[in-house]
């Protein structure tokens, strides 16, 4: 099973941009549609950004679209999350999921989480 390694998560304040990343631990030779989630302290986890395996189609949640983006990198299995504009409502941990680009797609695989703190 190929598993995901998320990082970049850090404190920033409000109106700040980070750059989260999520990469495949092992080589594969598939290439997979990606996507992240999270879940605040109380919340259910929900869905933030995904990409198609080839990058051509991307989606997003009414909550952070036209502040986050969502690109695969050079390397097979690797997307980042670009976000500007960060609001307190946007902390969270940060989950990337290896098998979908949409929330109701099927996840193979999920990372550990990076923490994002936005203070006011």
């Amino acid at each position: 099973q190929v598993r995901v390694v998320e990082s970049g998560g850090g404190l920033v304040q409000a109106g700040g941009s980070l750059r989260l990343s999520c990469a495949a631990s092992e080589r594969t030779s598939t290439t997979y549609p990606m996507g992240w989630f999270r879940q605040a302290p109380g919340k259910e986890r929900e869905f933030v950004a995904g990409i198609t395996w080839n990058g051509i189609s991307t989606y997003y949640s009414d909550s952070v679209k036209g502040r986050f983006t969502i690109s695969r990198g050079n390397a097979k299995n690797t997307v980042y999350l670009q976000m500007n504009s960060l609001k307190p409502e946007d902390t969270a941990v940060y989950y990337c999921g290896l098998g979908s680009a949409t929330p109701d797609g099927s996840f193979a695989s999920w990372g550990q989480g990076t923490q994002v703190t936005v203070s006011s």
